[in-house]
């Protein structure tokens, strides 16, 4: 095997006379090749740190601040006011210098104390300009001069072309409510859903918990406010996500779609080649900060922490809780097919692999005929089942030997790869909907993912693709960020050849991909076993509904002067309504990045005011002026609400905050423990799309992406994600669970279809209704007229 011979650097053979050494010059030309990248990349990730450290100033504003002061020296005009000669006289070894020398240092390090302390003061200024939020309660389209000003400063203070990690020393950090807000929020949003009797219940432990122990819990919190970069998020990941000893699949990790109606080549190993390939280039891009940092309003910068552990990152399960390891520079993926795990170098010469050398590798594995070895086809079972068996059956038969190896070549990989071998994807002839699509991503066959990673990239034989990712490292913006470069780049600028293969030519010399190796007792195979029944009993009592809403979208939305989230939000509480009979506590997650390591926050969506609405929509003799006017003001709430988690002032958070405080101080508290114990029914999420704007939908309509999903939270609950793509098209992500008797995804989609009608048919005369393109249509006599 020539690819064998050429992966040996060197050979040698004992002679009498000596040894005879032979050293492979290719071999020799990629360890230079390596080395010269490698100090390129030390290099340059030394200059970004730079001009990242020194933001938003530049090095060369430093030379400027020292040849104006030099030059003020030299006409003897002296700006230090004596602090110059101060230093001066107390430089060290001082008397082995000039006089001149030593004028030119004290100066050369004035102006550099000053020119730290102009950073340190622009920064200050720019955190200052950023704790401004006033902006965010401004009507849409409507933009007062004061918030003008505070743009153009803002603007003026940011610098130009700043990196990704060029404004986290300016964030601000999210400020901690007082209890007393947080605790009048919590009974207003709590009103709807309880009777008097048990929102009086309720008012009173609020009541109790203000006047004993939440002074003393405010006053830990806000000292941790001070100390910690953010007060909430490193509990948030902790107790949130890595303590939870439930199965993560499908519990805690979510999906993400290809695009919805182009497939760029139907060939497999082609299509996983390019988008590996644009993955590598944002991975470069991320690990130097070369990405652009996200901006609201093009301005107002987002924290840009959870991208740094998109790539090389694992869950490491634990007995009691997990741990999120990442690791840097990884150069091997780790790619599932077929029951068998294989190592894939990502590099050769010191660059990534190409395109078409990697559609080569993957053809490779696709082409392989091997059998798995015993226990290792439902090996990743173990990621999807009990968390605390996963972590002991690990300390027992993967501490040694090649189980380790094999283990840690896969926890240290740059991600994980499956190529699967039943089609998936979106066909319109066939069905309006991504059921079958949403539950391979989301859970698989329960053994063909690996779920501890970070995210695992999915390969589909007809060429379409997916990722599934882990939660606690990071919210779906992150990774959807990503996503959308990925698929631009691999449709836009990778490209394929007219036979639908990697553009690029196909080298054959590469080593082929390795088979990692297992030896797994009886007994261990017997715990992959129990694993897989454990996480098959979850997935298939998953209900998935996943179905496109095309009668109208955000265009329209927008001409009825409402917000397209309020209106969806409005529409599920009708939805919900309609399938259950009662409201229920509603989960909408809010970003919180504005600040400094900022995450999350809940939105209550069910509100006194949506309650009133639905009621009136639900009631024959209530007229479409006084539902149009419920609805209104129902929406402009629900936007408040949203703005107010956006800026810091959320409910839940905080709350949870407290009661993490409490456990820590050892005091107990009827009020926090009945909070944090109030199941969520309804969870929401919206997507966003066109995070980086890199593909026009207005001049590619095709190439729009389908968005993603989530399992149910509550057993006896929905979980809804939606996604606004374009002016058109909506995508609705509908969860529960079939052993629920109340629940049903195909039933709830069609309320939210038709609640979605209704509510559109409040800004239109009777007998009108709006059709999918947004042109206005009367019916007359039963027939349509334009």
């Amino acid at each position: 095997m020539a690819e064998a011979h050429q992966a040996v650097g060197f050979q040698f053979t004992v002679r009498p006379d000596g040894v005879d050494l032979k050293l492979s010059q290719e071999v020799i030309k990629n360890i230079y090749l390596s080395g010269v990248t490698a100090w390129k990349k030390k290099a340059i990730l030394f200059k970004n740190g730079v001009l990242a450290g020194v933001y938003p100033a530049s090095p060369s504003s430093w030379l400027i601040v020292v040849i104006a002061m030099m030059s003020s020296l030299y006409i003897r005009i002296d700006p230090s006011l004596g602090m110059i000669d101060s230093i001066k006289d107390n430089l060290p070894y001082r008397d082995c210098l000039s006089a001149q020398t030593r004028a030119v240092l004290s100066g050369i390090l004035f102006a550099t104390g000053l020119w730290l302390f102009l950073i340190y003061l622009l920064r200050y200024t720019l955190k200052v300009l950023l704790s401004y939020h006033g902006w965010i309660f401004e009507s849409h389209g409507k933009m007062s001069t004061s918030t003008k000003v505070w743009l153009s400063l803002v603007k003026m203070f940011s610098g130009r072309r700043p990196l990704l990690y060029s404004f986290q020393a300016s964030l601000p950090r999210l400020p901690v409510p007082s209890v007393d807000d947080t605790i009048c929020r919590y009974l207003e949003s709590i009103h709807p859903l309880l009777d008097n009797e048990q929102y009086n219940q309720m008012k009173i432990l609020a009541n109790d918990f203000r006047d004993s122990i939440a002074a003393q819990l405010q006053r830990y919190l806000m000292l941790k406010s001070w100390w910690a970069t953010n007060y909430v998020s490193d509990w948030w990941e902790e107790y949130i996500y890595l303590r939870s000893r439930s199965p993560i699949m499908v519990n805690n990790n979510f999906y993400m779609m290809d695009l919805l109606y182009v497939t760029p080549t139907h060939r497999q190993a082609a299509r996983a080649g390019n988008v590996v390939h644009a993955m590598l280039q944002y991975r470069r891009k991320l690990e130097r900060g070369e990405h652009a940092p996200l901006r609201a309003l093009g301005i107002v910068p987002m924290c840009s922490t959870q991208m740094e552990r998109m790539f090389n990152t694992t869950r490491i399960p634990g007995i009691e809780t997990d741990i999120v390891q990442h690791l840097t520079d990884r150069k091997h993926l780790v790619v599932y097919h077929k029951g068998r795990f294989f190592q894939l170098w990502l590099y050769t010469g010191g660059r990534h692999l190409l395109p078409s050398e990697l559609e080569t590798q993957f053809q490779r594995i696709l082409n392989d005929t091997s059998e798995p070895q015993p226990g290792e086809l439902k090996l990743a079972a173990l990621t999807a089942g009990n968390r605390v068996l996963w972590a002991r059956t690990r300390i027992k038969y993967f501490s040694q030997g090649v189980n380790k190896v094999s283990l840690d070549a896969i926890e240290s990989a740059a991600f994980f790869l499956t190529l699967d071998e039943e089609p998936q994807g979106y066909d319109s002839t066939k069905t309006n909907s991504l059921d079958s699509y949403a539950k391979s991503l989301l859970h698989g066959k329960c053994y063909d993912r690996w779920f501890d990673k970070s995210f695992t990239l999915i390969s589909y034989p007809n060429g379409k693709m997916g990722i599934n990712v882990e939660h606690s490292w990071a919210d779906a913006p992150v990774v959807g960020h990503m996503w959308e470069y990925v698929l631009a780049t691999d449709c836009f600028h990778l490209g394929y050849t007219e036979e639908g293969h990697c553009k690029g030519d196909v080298n054959k010399a590469l080593p082929h991909p390795s088979r990692l190796q297992w030896q797994f007792p009886k007994e261990c195979q017997e715990v992959i076993k129990t694993s897989y029944v454990i996480a098959k009993q979850i997935a298939d009592d998953v209900d998935l509904h996943s179905y496109l809403f095309t009668e109208f979208g955000k265009g329209l939305i927008k001409k009825c002067r409402t917000s397209p989230d309020a209106f969806i939000q409005l529409a599920l509480q009708l939805a919900q309504f309609r399938d259950q009979g009662l409201f229920c506590l509603t989960y909408e997650s809010s970003m919180t990045r504005m600040f400094r390591d900022g995450r999350t926050e809940t939105v209550r969506s069910c509100t006194s005011e949506a309650v009133a609405f639905v009621r009136a929509m639900e009631d024959t003799s209530a007229t479409k002026a006084q539902r149009l006017a419920l609805f209104r003001k129902a929406a402009d709430k629900h936007q408040h609400m949203c703005r107010l988690a956006m800026k810091g002032p959320g409910i839940d958070r905080h709350l949870f905050c407290l009661y993490i405080m409490s456990k820590h101080l050892g005091v107990d508290s009827p009020f926090l423990k009945k909070v944090l114990s109030e199941p969520w029914k309804l969870s929401t999420s919206q997507t966003p799309q066109q995070q980086l704007n890199l593909v026009d939908i207005n001049k590619f309509p095709k190439y729009v992406g389908s968005g993603g999903g989530f399992g149910p939270v509550a057993d006896d609950g929905y979980g809804v994600s939606y996604i606004i793509v374009g002016e058109n098209l909506i995508t609705f992500h509908i969860s529960s669970k079939f052993s629920s008797p109340d629940t049903d995804s195909y039933r709830f989609g069609r309320h939210i279809q038709k609640a979605m009608l209704d509510i559109q048919a409040l800004f239109h005369p009777e007998n009108d209704k709006m059709v999918g393109n947004g042109e206005h249509v009367q019916l007359v006599n039963g027939k349509k007229h334009l």
